[in-house]
């Protein structure tokens, strides 16, 4: 979706949906980061529009969204989110109710999870020490699966109560999100693909998926693969880390693998996610990966550095590559200098964090920094991201 032009100053509208529990603290602090970053590009600006879509929303008038909701996001550019989920409101009615919807009708089929080391966070992993130990993409397929949401309860409150969840996977969607994943690979030095499934015990949709799979991998003969059954892939990623590079998974393997890879990295607070319209007849959506962690809401704790490399992927999806570049200097430069959050073993709340990161002086010493050429990068450059930005003076 082309953004509006004014003048020469490039202007992209952003949907804003802070939703619920800290995502409503993480949308402010990425927010403030990115008005910044343009302010000091000065290259082009981001209008902000927010959505007050959330479980209090839901409490009150009985919906997440109203009925013409989706038909107003596809208005925007992108869309920014923070997190859905709250005590008062069962999880499976907030989840089908407000980012399931959104992925599924404005096309996301696609939701990529980098996973790298950050400069000064340590990993629980004692092999893992330098960047290039552990840098991994996990492609997700994010549109059926698991999460067809196909099924149903009989007899709930009985005896002989039946519920069924049924997976639903098409050729269409596994073909694409495999596809994608390959030409993410390819575009990645190692050129080496690791598919997840569970296709010894689930014999019929698995086993498809791995069939489409191999029929794929026979038009990228460039492209190394392999195959893990997903309780063994937990075992991999932890004991040999070095082995992986990118990864594809259904929606409900990855979705589980993506969050023990952040934690693997230093904490699932650094993690960032895209929701991605590769065909971009959409808006693409963009979000960390924690959720909502009631037990920290409200206190001024959370890790914002997943929101911000969450802001970093949009900013590069919108074309603005540099951006993209200066953004995630900037969150390493203060992660190396040790200003972090509790979880990454710093004495930081989420204002001090931020303070860090949007001051001028670290915003203008990344802009020195020269840009990557696309070498290296996790994503071909029809789908770039900043995943893997290697711009820190070392």
């Amino acid at each position: 979706m082309p953004s509006h032009i004014h003048s020469t100053t490039k202007v992209h509208r952003i949907a804003l949906i802070p939703g619920d529990g800290i995502g409503t603290e993480i949308t402010t602090a990425a927010v403030r980061a990115l008005r910044q970053l343009s302010a000091t590009l000065s290259t082009f600006t981001l209008d902000f529009t927010q959505f007050p879509w959330s479980s209090a929303t839901y409490l009150q008038e009985g919906h997440y969204m109203p009925s013409d909701g989706l038909a107003q996001l596809k208005k925007f550019d992108a869309i920014y989110f923070g997190a859905v989920g709250w005590p008062d409101v069962p999880d499976h009615i907030s989840l089908w109710g407000l980012i399931l919807p959104i992925r599924k009708t404005l096309g996301q089929y696609v939701n990529v999870r980098p996973v790298r080391m950050l400069d000064g966070v340590t990993s629980p992993l004692k092999g893992v020490q330098r960047a290039g130990d552990l840098d991994w993409v996990i492609v997700r397929e994010n549109s059926e699966g698991e999460y067809s949401g196909q099924g149903g309860i009989s007899h709930e409150d009985e005896l002989h109560g039946v519920a069924t969840e049924v997976s639903v996977f098409t050729r269409v969607g596994v073909e694409r999100v495999v596809r994608f994943a390959f030409e993410v690979a390819r575009g990645r030095p190692r050129r080496k693909l690791t598919m997840v499934t569970k296709s010894n015990a689930q014999r019929h949709g698995m086993v498809f998926w791995d069939k489409v799979f191999w029929e794929v991998a026979r038009e990228f003969p460039d492209v190394e693969t392999d195959k893990m059954l997903v309780d063994a892939m937990t075992v991999r990623m932890t004991l040999d880390p070095k082995s992986l590079d990118t990864i594809v998974a259904t929606n409900l393997h990855a979705d589980i693998l993506s969050d023990l890879a952040a934690a693997l990295a230093g904490s699932i607070g650094i993690a960032p996610s895209s929701n991605l319209n590769p065909e971009r007849t959409a808006p693409s959506m963009f979000e960390p990966i924690h959720g909502s962690a009631p037990d920290i809401a409200g206190k001024g704790v959370a890790n914002p550095v997943g929101a911000f490399w969450s802001a970093a992927e949009m900013v590069r999806w919108l074309g603005e590559d540099k951006a993209a570049d200066v953004l995630m200097e900037a969150v390493e430069n203060v992660t190396r200098a040790g200003v972090t959050t509790k979880d990454l073993g710093g004495k930081e709340n989420t204002e001090g964090v931020t303070e860090a990161v949007h001051d001028i002086y670290t915003m203008a010493s990344a802009i020195s920094v020269p840009n990557q050429s696309l070498e290296g990068n996790s994503l071909p450059p029809a789908y770039i991201l900043s995943t893997s930005p290697r711009l820190s003076k070392r």
